[in-house]
C-alpha cells in the first residue's frame, strides 16, 4: 500500500511540476512577441505567432529598427520586401483584416482586406477595426514607409548630424518623426533638441 501512494505522490508531483513549468514558458512566450509598427507617427503593436520567421526578426530587430518602404497592391494589402530572408513554414491560408505574413521568404504582406495564399504567418496587428486598418496601412497609397521595431518610440531617425548647429551647441532645427526636418507650419509631434515637442 506504501509503495501504491508513494508511485501516486510521485506521479502527482511530476505533474504539477509540469504544468509550472509549461505556464511559466508560456507567458514568457506571449511578453517577448510583441512588435511594433509605426507609419507616419502612428504606432501599433503587433502580436507575434511563435514560429522561426518570428524568432529571427525579434532577433534582427534587438540590434535596432527595420525601416521598409511598403506599396498597395490588390485592393486588400501593403507589401514590400523586408531586404533580408527569414525561414518559412508557409501554409495555405485565407488572410484576414490585420494579419502580417511573410510572402516567399523575404516579402512582409500587412492585410486591411482578405487573400488566400501560401504565406508563413508572423502575427497580427492589435486593436484595429479594418476602416481603421485602411487609414493606419495608407490603403491605396504608394511608398509607405514603415518601421518596424521592438519598443513603441521608434522615430525613424537613425542618426543625428551636428550641421545647422547655433552657436550656442544644439540643432536650432525641429524633425519629423520620419527624421526630415519639420517646416514651420508642420503640425503635430516634432524632436528639436532632443526632446519630443507637440507642434
Amino acid at each position: 500500500m506504501r509503495k501504491y501512494l508513494l508511485i501516486i505522490m510521485t506521479m502527482f508531483f511530476i505533474c504539477c511540476s509540469s504544468d509550472g513549468g509549461m505556464q511559466a514558458e508560456t507567458l514568457q512566450t506571449e511578453n517577448d512577441m510583441t512588435m511594433y509598427i509605426t507609419i507616419v507617427g502612428q504606432t501599433q503593436s503587433i502580436t507575434l505567432a511563435n514560429n522561426a520567421a518570428t524568432q529571427e526578426l525579434v532577433e534582427r530587430l534587438q540590434n535596432g529598427a527595420v525601416t521598409v518602404t511598403l506599396n498597395s497592391s490588390g485592393g486588400f494589402e501593403i507589401w514590400g520586401p523586408l531586404g533580408f530572408s527569414l525561414p518559412t513554414s508557409n501554409q495555405q491560408m485565407t488572410a484576414q483584416p490585420g494579419d502580417v505574413v511573410l510572402y516567399n521568404g523575404s516579402n512582409i504582406c500587412l492585410f486591411y482586406g482578405s487573400n488566400s495564399w501560401s504565406y508563413t504567418r508572423l502575427g497580427k496587428i492589435d486593436g484595429l477595426s479594418e476602416s481603421q486598418l485602411r487609414t493606419f496601412l495608407k490603403a491605396g497609397e504608394s511608398n509607405i514607409t514603415v518601421t518596424l521595431s521592438l519598443t513603441s518610440d521608434a522615430t525613424g531617425i537613425s542618426n543625428i548630424s551636428n550641421e545647422s548647429r547655433n552657436t550656442a551647441g544644439t540643432d536650432s532645427r525641429a524633425y519629423t518623426l520620419n527624421g526630415t526636418p519639420a517646416s514651420a507650419s508642420h503640425k503635430g509631434i516634432v524632436i528639436k533638441d532632443g526632446k519630443k515637442i507637440m507642434k
